[in-house]
């Protein structure tokens, strides 16, 4: 196979009838597979989609997104998947800025001018046409002003998938159990791409329900799923009553935001399950770090540099640094992005001589096993001290009673910022907020004590799933 487009080509002239794709509603063979893709193809063909054309896809996590997401590789399209949560107006930016000749969605949707209904339906054949070109144009979550588009290409997507599977040992007996939100690269690549190259199989799981997943799990047989942390912490929320039988999974990974310790033992403890956590971002394509499946796995590391590309820590000078050092975490290789879309300056900031910033400060151990300290803009300023919310989270996370904790920085009339924390409990335990600031004053430093402690029933989360830092930095702003 020399191309991904033709992955439902090889599929289904290797094993005709072996399972490909499902969701809560349909089973695809490698052969009901590849003919759904060709069909899409036409109807997308028909719709005016072109090589080099951009395609909007606005669903939910269900077959005929992965299906469309194929049908325009085949015609020399890229695809851009749009979260269907967005308000109209954020969608339209989407469709907008990425300049998509067909949005694909549910009828009356925003924008659409093709009906998913349609990719079903026969059509006439097309002709093939896949390039090397843009495949993906996945949109950042908009921390700092309106999300970028960050073009991967198909080279981006063939070497990633590559690390992946060699790192995470893949082969057709694995079947992933998708639960990341498809418009996100994570979903695609680790849970979709790459265990359909390896000959595995995937199951799209509806919306995420700590119940209905487990349950899932018991009834679909999956060897590996991949999460972001709130997962797993809903996961050990669980009543310990319930007991799924999660015999079938080999592993678990975890990405998109770095895993305490201590949740990483709560999860291995509670399911038997191991947890291989890795790091990356949208920009390079996916994961750069991972826990060795077979070798010595390091909680509160995301592992070891993935094969195929470099992983290195770099002063503001552009000097790279020793292990043990502490700098910016910047990645080179051919699953470092195209770009950002339309915006050159963006991109020159990012990319600088082949190396991907990264907007992490993180540190390589003596064994080589990377360790983040936290996000460049997240640090907090008080007094003149340099503070990492991370180091103080990690420290409310070794109290028994901490299930899940944020610690974002707060103006002070007289420091410039202090430290916030904002914590949820594990279910059915008690503590105050004094009790949790005496904690850390037996674990931190004076002036790393946050100044204040906030006990919440929950935290404000991304699309992604990860904790939103801005939303409690702008509340706490307004009070």
């Amino acid at each position: 196979m020399r191309h991904i487009a033709e992955l439902p080509n090889a599929r289904a002239d290797s094993a005709p009838g072996a399972p490909c794709l499902a969701d809560d509603t349909t089973a695809l063979s490698n052969m009901e597979f590849r003919a759904r893709v060709r069909v899409a193809a036409s109807a997308l063909h028909r719709a005016g989609v072109r090589d080099g054309d951009v395609v909007a896809v606005v669903l939910p996590n269900r077959v005929e997104l992965v299906v469309a997401l194929f049908a325009a590789w085949r015609l020399g399209a890229a695809v851009t998947p749009v979260n269907p949560g967005l308000a109209g107006d954020e969608i339209r930016y989407q469709i907008e800025d990425s300049g998509a000749a067909v949005v694909v969605g549910e009828p009356g949707g925003v924008g659409v001018t093709l009906d998913v209904a349609r990719l079903a339906h026969p059509a006439g054949p097309v002709a093939a046409a896949p390039g090397d070109g843009p495949a993906l144009i996945i949109y950042t979550s908009g921390t700092t002003g309106r999300p970028k588009g960050v073009v991967l290409d198909h080279g981006n997507l063939a070497a990633m998938c590559t690390m992946i599977i060699e790192a995470l040992g893949l082969d057709d007996t694995d079947h992933s159990l998708l639960v990341l939100p498809l418009f996100h690269v994570n979903g695609i690549v680790v849970s979709v791409l790459s265990p359909l190259l390896a000959g595995g199989r995937t199951t799209l799981a509806g919306k995420f329900s700590a119940t209905r997943f487990l349950g899932t799990v018991e009834r679909v047989r999956p060897t590996y799923f991949s999460a972001v942390p709130a997962i797993y912490a809903m996961l050990v929320a669980q009543p310990e009553t319930h007991r799924p039988d999660l015999s079938s999974l080999r592993r678990a990974i975890c990405g998109a935001a770095p895993m305490p310790a201590e949740l990483i033992a709560r999860f291995e403890e509670r399911f038997g399950v191991p947890i291989v956590e890795g790091y990356g971002l949208s920009e390079g394509t996916c994961a750069s770090t991972l826990n060795p499946v077979a070798g010595p796995r390091k909680p509160g590391t995301v592992g070891l540099p993935l094969p195929g590309q470099t992983v290195a820590i770099m002063d503001p000078e552009g000097n790279l640094l020793g292990a043990g050092e502490s700098g910016e975490v910047v990645v080179r290789g051919p699953n470092v992005m195209r770009g950002y879309l339309g915006k050159p300056a963006a991109t020159a900031q990012a990319v600088v001589n082949g190396w991907l910033h990264t907007g992490d400060v993180g540190r390589f151990d003596e064994d080589g096993y990377l360790i983040l300290v936290d996000r460049i803009k997240d640090m907090i300023i008080r007094g003149g001290e340099n503070l990492y919310p991370k180091e103080i989270e990690n420290a409310l996370y070794r109290h028994p009673a901490v299930h899940e904790a944020a610690v974002v920085g707060v103006p002070d009339p007289v420091l410039g910022e202090v430290p916030v924390a904002h914590v949820v409990t594990v279910p059915g335990d008690v503590v105050s907020a004094e009790e949790l600031t005496e904690h850390c004053r037996g674990a931190l430093a004076p002036f790393k004590v946050p100044a204040a402690i906030v006990l919440t029933a929950e935290l404000p989360r991304n699309p992604v799933g990860k904790i939103d830092k801005k939303q409690l930095r702008a509340s706490a702003s307004r009070d």
